[in-house]
């Protein structure tokens, strides 16, 4: 299943923020927030990859920071930070998406933003950023009346203002390309940020996860997660068990469905019964038509 900022033309790379905001609205609309939000795999995954980036960033252990989620989504990364002790400000084009983490009351401050436009925060607000799965969408766009160089330039510009010195900004993300991750680089190195890309498990295709660890100030950047045959087999052996369960779950689905359409005329008569038995009147007789199905006409 394609992503959906793959959605698009791949050569079209840019978008204003009506344009965006009309994009995503078509995959994080109200009820698909809710799902995303409710779906335990992804709150699963979304957990993993933001512990990941939070060692990543190298956050002080003994204070409170101040921390940038850069699409921010329903909270569920902030949810994270709130455990580590942290104090943050999240960012999202998605209205659903803030509204569910409005309802589910998360600690952060929420902002309805395009990072494409650029952050207005103040010099060296923030001790760091973070940012899952988000900035592959600053390469997509439904227009190409502006250039991608713009918004990356805009936005790694902004954000390098944002963070002070020394700090770092961490971002998970999934390129479709070389060229992606080297229009991506480029344009936070023109920035003026040090840097670069951490890549863990970087001999399976299935746990392979790609950061762009971005530096403010001269600082190492760290080695991504190399996994040994054992753990890449248990990591294969992991994916193999929820393909099994997904199916599992999905003819457990198609029984049930089946049985309760095989039950229906019994639990109708049983019913019909119980009410005779309470002595209601107008329970209607049985018949052959009992629980039968009726057609829908419009």
């Amino acid at each position: 299943m394609s992503r959906p900022e793959e959605i698009s033309p791949p050569e079209i790379v840019s978008l204003d923020f009506r344009q965006i905001h009309t994009h995503l609205k078509q995959f994080y609309g109200d009820v698909e927030a809710q799902k995303y939000t409710a779906n335990s795999r992804v709150q699963s995954v979304q957990s993993q990859m933001t512990h990941r980036a939070l060692e990543l960033l190298a956050l002080p252990e003994d204070e409170a920071s101040f921390v940038l989620d850069i699409g921010c989504g329903s909270g569920l990364s902030g949810e994270i930070l709130d455990e580590e002790g942290h104090i943050w400000v999240g960012v999202d084009i998605a209205p659903s998406m803030l509204e569910v983490a409005l309802e589910r009351e998360v600690e952060g401050d929420l902002f309805l933003q395009d990072i494409g436009q650029g952050f207005g925060f103040r010099p060296g607000s923030f001790d760091g950023a973070i940012s899952i799965s988000v900035i592959q969408w600053l390469l997509n766009a439904d227009s190409s009346s502006h250039l991608p160089p713009q918004r990356l330039a805009k936005f790694f510009t902004s954000l390098h203002s944002a963070l002070r010195n020394p700090s770092r900004a961490v971002f998970q993300f999934y390129p479709s390309s070389d060229d992606q991750v080297q229009m991506i680089t480029s344009a936070a190195q023109r920035a003026g940020f040090g840097g670069g890309l951490v890549v863990d498990y970087p001999n399976s295709k299935k746990a392979r996860k790609m950061y762009l660890c971005l530096m403010v100030g001269q600082q190492e950047v760290p080695k991504g997660i190399e996994a040994d045959a054992v753990e890449v087999e248990r990591m294969r052996e992991g994916v193999r068990n929820e393909k099994r369960r997904r199916k599992e779950d999905s003819l457990k689905r198609g029984k049930k469905k089946g049985k309760a359409e095989d039950n229906v005329k019994d639990w109708v008569l049983k019913k019909k019964d119980l009410y005779r038995t309470r002595g209601k009147e107008g329970v209607p007789r049985d018949s052959k038509y009992t629980a039968r199905k009726r057609k829908t006409y419009f």
